[in-house]
């Protein structure tokens, strides 16, 4: 049995070897598939947080609201600030008219007296606490905060990018009626005590309450930032190890459309020992073409500027489900090229079947923006415990361990595959 075994291997080996086409594109098109998608999604991030979004400015306030927007909006890396259109100072009308050319996405206008509005209302609000009765008892209320800003907005713009702009427009309208109450009370506070220059002047001016940290939730701590590379690397390699389905369907039909596959029957052995050797071969190849993408992450995409790929805490964790994920792809191909009856017939359900398993996997798109009825069914997809099993070792940073179910189900997907083979196969063979 071992000497059959070795010359099945033998033979797919110098098989796979002669088709030098073939191996070209099994090695060589993953590792250009990483690079534009990689390349084009680094480069989208990039415009959205270097250039950011082409904003127009218009300040009629002149004043700490609007300076303070300003201000926010210039320090802001999600923006792109301009306060001038063609060289001449922005106006409402000049700012509509350029976000409705599409020249900026989105126009800002601040109106004159912003924030004299907000401090008169604040100084009420203020004197009514430090005196209560006050407005009764000067026949007046409080003035409600009526400021009105002007948000310009091109339909082309996505929703996301407008509740980022206005949630920032908030946050700097709260700090400026923090500083403007704090700034009363001082004031308020300075005229009880006698000796003014004890006074809580100014004291809260320059003190920011609440601070904001971003912690990854990885075991890798901060060493991690979540980018393009550590996506894309592992989901098109996962991907390009499943495409194998293609030449090892097509190596089967072509031996049963020479008449070789007839000539194997004759010899003493199962249908499982006589796919042994592709087997062997085409999760060889897998393995290569994972350490050629890995090459990609680590290396070449760095020297195109983007940033190197980290593999986390557990090589031991990466080799185990990489070879589990190699022999999913094989087994899954093994299948197809027995189902198939042509040669055309397994590369079009091979390649068209990949396509969709790693559309549901997560390979197109994140799995966490899909529907509730999508994730849910690409829980199924093997590309989908691949993908995640490589997110918990790249990105979470987790060891061996936490990858045995992923693993299993690989394994387990792949079994199954191999065994339905050879059950079509007797069936087909009894025909």
């Amino acid at each position: 049995m071992i000497s059959k075994l070795l010359a099945s291997v033998k033979k797919e080996t110098l098989l796979l070897l002669r088709d030098r086409l073939g191996l070209s594109i099994l090695f060589i098109m993953p590792m250009i598939l990483i690079f534009v998608m990689t390349l084009i999604q680094d480069s989208a991030f990039k415009t959205l947080n270097e250039k950011g979004i082409p904003i127009v400015f218009v300040n009629e306030d002149k004043d700490s609201l609007g300076i303070l927007i300003e201000q926010g909006l210039k320090s802001n890396d999600l923006c792109a600030f301009y306060d001038s259109i063609d060289g001449k100072p922005a106006t409402p009308e000049l700012a509509k008219k350029a976000v409705s050319e599409g020249k900026f996405m989105v126009g800002i206008v601040i109106p004159h007296g912003a924030t004299d509005a907000i401090r008169r209302n604040v100084t009420a609000l203020v004197n009514e606490t430090m005196e209560p009765g006050s407005m009764a008892k000067n026949n007046s209320t409080a003035i409600a905060d009526t400021v009105e800003i002007s948000i310009l907005i091109d339909p082309v713009a996505k929703k996301s990018f407008l509740i980022s702009i206005t949630s920032n427009l908030r946050e700097f309208i709260s700090e400026v009626k923090t500083k403007i109450m704090f700034q009363t009370f001082s004031d308020q506070v300075a005229e009880i005590i006698p000796d003014r220059s004890n006074a809580p002047k100014h004291v809260f001016a320059a003190t920011q309450i609440i601070q904001y940290k971003e912690i990854y939730a990885s075991g890798m701590g901060d060493k991690l930032v979540p980018n393009a590379v550590q996506h894309n690397v592992p989901a098109w390699t996962i991907f390009a190890m499943f495409f194998i389905v293609i030449p090892l369907s097509g190596s089967i039909m072509k031996e049963k459309n020479e008449g070789s596959v007839f000539r194997l029957h004759t010899m003493p052995g199962s249908y499982l020992l006589l796919v042994s050797g592709k087997i062997i071969v085409y999760v060889i190849v897998c393995l290569i073409q994972f350490l050629l993408m890995l090459s990609v992450g680590l290396v070449f995409l760095p020297m195109l500027g983007l940033p190197v790929l980290v593999l986390g805490n557990s090589f031991a964790g990466i080799f185990i489900l990489t070879l589990a994920t190699a022999f999913a792809a094989t087994g899954y191909g093994v299948l197809v090229g027995t189902l198939a009856s042509t040669e055309q017939q397994g590369a079009i359900m091979g390649s068209l079947s990949i396509l969709l398993l790693s559309a549901l996997g997560g390979v197109w798109v994140p799995t966490y923006i899909m529907p509730e009825v999508m994730r849910n069914i690409s829980a199924f997809s093997p590309l989908n415990w691949s993908l995640e099993g490589f997110y918990k070792l790249f990105l979470r940073g987790a060891e061996a361990g936490a990858i045995l179910m992923n693993t299993a189900k690989l394994m387990a997907f792949g079994m199954a595959a191999i065994l339905s083979a050879s059950v079509v196969n007797r069936i087909k063979r009894t025909i």
